[in-house]
């Protein structure tokens, strides 16, 4: 597991099984039980929490990662790897949680 990776979760209702992006540092997923997702959603509102993902990232359809739902989870809710986000969109996540968290400069 590292930062950056899709994965299907099985998350609590209304969620139900659905793509997270993992945000945790990747150190703490050898000695942590509980990591931080934010949710993947097909819901695109062209905000600047979101992200846009899609087939190049492993995903059947157009989505976007939601920095506005970021989430701590048990790591045994992730159920199987989509893929890897690239550089530049990790960027662009790192970018949407300032924004979402007020932290913009």
């Amino acid at each position: 597991m590292r930062r950056g990776e899709l994965w299907w979760a099985n998350l609590a209702p209304p969620s139900g099984r659905r793509p997270v992006l993992l945000l945790s540092r990747d150190d703490a997923y050898a000695v942590r039980s509980l990591i931080m997702v934010t949710q993947v959603t097909t819901r695109i509102r062209d905000i600047p929490a979101e992200v846009r993902l899609g087939r190049e990232d492993g995903l059947s359809r157009p989505s976007v990662a939601n920095l506005d739902t970021i989430i701590t989870i048990n790591k045994n809710r992730l159920d199987t790897r989509i893929g890897m986000l690239d550089p530049k969109k990790l960027e662009a996540v790192d970018a949407a949680i300032h924004y979402a968290l007020g932290m913009e400069e």
